[in-house]
């Protein structure tokens, strides 16, 4: 419970003056108890207690009703009436400075109204449904999301389902992480009396949750400061020492910040641009940071230079004359106007140096950017108003086609973390992967074909967006084209990158084990871990490196996996006479299928585990179908390099024996036999059609594959003369068939239905480099 906050006048880690904000004036508690001790003089006029919420609420909402607010106030403190915080002060002190926090980053009145209530179900004997019928449905959902679940109810998973249910809630309404964002902040703030473990504990998950939510959100604000108090807690010798360079050189007598700051506003007063120039000074972790990065710090280090101007267009404008006029860090330009960040944040970012050496960082934005940089998604108000586009639909018809509210405040990634969440299948997994997902801090957006985009984060690969597109039927992925060219599932993805997922047709697809080590997000790496789990991999033999499973459903596995695919021996593949095919456990074997049909697996690292040499390849045959122009005597043999087939160009060269050897034109022997002295003879094809080739089909490894492409082969009527298939390599494999075809015509139908195999992304003739 919240009470658990402590002595707000026991000295913390409190920042110095010169690291606050102006805009958040430090609440007098004790004033505030005691006003809420004596309560208000009357009842229909508002509480002394809550004029700091009620003036801060104002400035940005000068219009708003403060009815209800003086209802939630009642109700809180007569609820909370008795309950004091281990401080020793009125319990109501503490809703009171969560709500103040909210209203000073223009939190609009429902929030406050829930802010004020946010403890009343949890610690008193307030019911929701009272709450519900006091201040209305929207009041009610924010408070029950903020509301804790009960340890005796849930033991040791009170803690992350308690997230599990926070999160779920934000999903519909971003206000309720505002509110605990805002509750975290006062219980840093007053952490003093806990014990130093305990303290550590609220510090470590404030560090690992919190900070990563507030970030995503956009609230600078309370996050800042949220790391300055974590800091100062897990770090203490380490914020003691940026304390300490703070306050020496706060203490110097010339500020380079100051200098710079006049020099812009000379600059823009000239160009006649009206701007507010401000200095930000850099919160603890900030210092600390940049400290690590560049040694040690110059006075210019210490804070950023912000300048607030009314449009975008005198943002550019402001950032033309900087780079006229100063000289700029052309390296430090970064435009999040024109590209917002993921978390709304919109500013241009360059750094401008003098003759010094002093570089000074500029922020430069608008009032309104400024406003959602500090407050995020709480400075965009109730996500269920409805449009100010009078022609618009009512917010409460706009909703999507399963009936989901449309909430423009909810971001990509709170939709994405929704998704994987349902999937976690326990406390503990949803807790370890909401901090490691919520740790990857950088968002990358990437095309889909048809003009949709995926939000993913950096670091992500093709594994994660076929997940994040397709969810679990991504497990029938089996490649993707990265910016119009092939790629492997492990390709790690670019922001702007186009990703076109090759999808297959098999519905017994599956994931593969290794698929893991390339998936980057939890959707993708919980959806893989369920379907690994519910099937077991096949185990091996280890004496006679047989597969024990009956099924063969890691065939063409990379190499760790287990597979076998079709049915070795006379039989082939699938049943398909003509076809052999079989897979070898742990490291790929090649297949070599002979003239009989009879599959075999190739020893490790022999002639099948890659494409055979001059050797192996298939030797030259009988050249049917081929005269020899002015020798009819001639013998005329097809290349097995390139085996020709009629109405290729083709050419003979004079081999021993009187023999002419006939390659394709565009054969790489070609050049070898010419370099060789070979003489040049002229061949044609005669009336003969059948014909023998040699064709390489270029595939990623799924399940089946082999058996399809055999079926496939033999459903046009050609008989497989031999194959080999090479070892996986970054889940691409390469079959090579050498075919007997009843008729030439019938090579490009073969092709075409080659290439209509799942899995399968091109097949051509072999060019074999075999020497003259």
């Amino acid at each position: 419970m919240s009470a658990e906050a402590t002595n707000p006048a026991t000295p913390g880690p409190v920042a110095p003056a010169v690291a606050r904000r102006r805009s958040r004036p430090r609440i007098d508690l004790r004033r505030l108890g005691r006003a809420a001790l004596l309560g208000p003089a009357s009842r229909d006029r508002l509480p002394d207690a809550i004029g700091h919420v009620v003036e801060a609420h104002r400035a940005h909402h000068p219009d708003a009703d403060l009815e209800i607010l003086r209802r939630a106030y009642v109700l809180a403190e007569s609820s909370h009436r008795g309950q004091m915080r281990k401080s020793g002060e009125p319990y109501i002190t503490h809703p009171l400075a969560v709500t103040l926090i909210l209203a000073e980053l223009g939190a609009e009145t429902t929030t406050l109204t829930a802010s004020l209530l946010h403890d009343t179900v949890e610690d008193t004997e307030v019911t929701l449904n009272q709450v519900g019928e006091q201040f209305g449905e929207e009041v009610r959902y924010l408070v029950d999301g903020v509301t804790k679940l009960e340890k005796v109810d849930y033991g040791a998973a009170a803690e992350p389902e308690t997230f599990r249910k926070m999160l779920v809630a934000t999903g519909n309404d971003v206000r309720v992480m505002s509110i605990k964002l805002a509750d975290r902040l006062h219980n840093m703030r007053t952490l003093g009396v806990m014990r130093p473990e305990k303290q550590a504990r609220i510090a470590k998950v404030t560090r690992d949750v919190l900070i990563p939510l507030a970030e995503r959100l956009g609230v600078q604000a309370l996050k800042t400061e949220l790391e300055d108090l974590v800091f100062a807690i897990l770090h203490p010798e380490e914020y003691a020492h940026t304390r300490e360079m703070i306050a020496a050189n706060a203490s110097r007598p010339d500020d380079p910040l100051t200098e710079f700051c006049d020099v812009i506003r000379a600059v823009l007063r000239d160009a006649d641009i009206p701007a507010e120039v401000l200095i930000r000074p850099r919160h603890f972790v900030s210092v600390h940071r940049v400290s690590r990065k560049r040694g040690e710090l110059r006075g210019a280090d210490f804070g950023r230079i912000l300048v607030l101007v009314n449009e975008d267009a005198d943002c550019y404008a402001v950032l033309g004359e900087l780079h006229t006029c100063l000289t700029p860090v052309v390296s430090e330009f970064k435009d999040f106007i024109a590209v917002p960040k993921f978390n709304l944040y919109q500013s241009l970012h360059t750094a401008v140096a003098r003759e010094d050496g002093q570089v000074a960082e500029v922020l430069i934005r608008t009032h309104q950017m400024h406003k959602v940089a500090e407050a995020g998604v709480v400075a965009l108000g109730n996500p269920s108003t409805a449009p100010a586009d009078p022609s618009a639909a009512p917010a409460e018809e706009q909703a999507t086609a399963d009936g989901e509210r449309v909430d423009p405040t909810r971001p990509g990634w709170l939709s994405r973390l929704l998704d994987w969440q349902r999937a976690a299948p326990d406390p503990d997994t949803f807790w370890s992967t909401l901090r490691e997902d919520l740790a990857q801090d950088r968002e990358i957006t990437v095309f889909r074909p048809d003009g949709g985009t995926l939000g993913l984060p950096e670091g992500a690969t093709c594994v994660d967006a076929a997940y994040a597109q397709y969810g679990e039927d991504a497990h029938a992925c089996i490649g993707a084209r990265v910016n119009g060219r092939l790629a492997t599932l492990s390709t790690v993805l670019r922001d702007g990158d186009t990703v076109q997922l090759l999808m297959g047709q098999d519905p017994a697809s599956e994931p593969s084990r290794e698929w893991l080590e390339h998936a980057h997000t939890p959707a993708a790496r919980i959806a893989i871990q369920r379907w690994l789990t519910a099937h077991p991999a096949p185990t091996t033999d280890l004496e006679t490196g047989d597969l024990k499973a009956t099924d063969d459903r890691a065939a063409f596995a990379p190499s760790g996996a287990s597979g076998a695919s079709g049915a070795s021996g006379a039989s082939g593949a699938s049943g398909v006479p003509g076809a052999g095919g079989a897979g070898a456990a742990g490291d790929y074997a090649g297949v070599v299928a002979g003239p009989q049909g009879a599959g075999s697996a190739a020893p490790q690292g022999g002639a099948g585990a890659a494409v055979r040499s001059a050797a192996e390849a298939p030797a030259p045959r009988p050249g049917d179908g081929v005269t020899v122009v002015g020798r009819p005597e001639a013998s005329a043999r097809l290349a097995g390099c390139c085996t020709p087939v009629p109405s290729d160009e083709v050419i003979g060269f004079a081999v021993r024996g009187g023999a002419v050897t006939v390659h394709r034109v565009e054969c790489a022997g070609v050049a070898r036999m010419r370099d060789g002295g070979r003489a040049e003879v002229d061949v044609r094809w005669g009336d003969t059609t059948e014909c023998r080739v040699t064709l390489v089909a270029e595939s990623f490894g799924r399940p089946h594959l082999l058996a399809d492409l055999t079926e496939a082969i033999a459903s046009e009527g050609a008989e497989i003369v031999s194959a080999t298939v090479e070892p996986p390599a970054q889940q691409r494999v390469r079959h090579t068939y050498t075919l007997q075809l009843p008729d030439a015509s019938h090579l490009p139908t073969l092709m075409r239905a080659m290439r209509n195999v799942a899995g399968v992304y091109d097949v051509g003739r072999a060019q074999h480099h075999v020497s003259a």
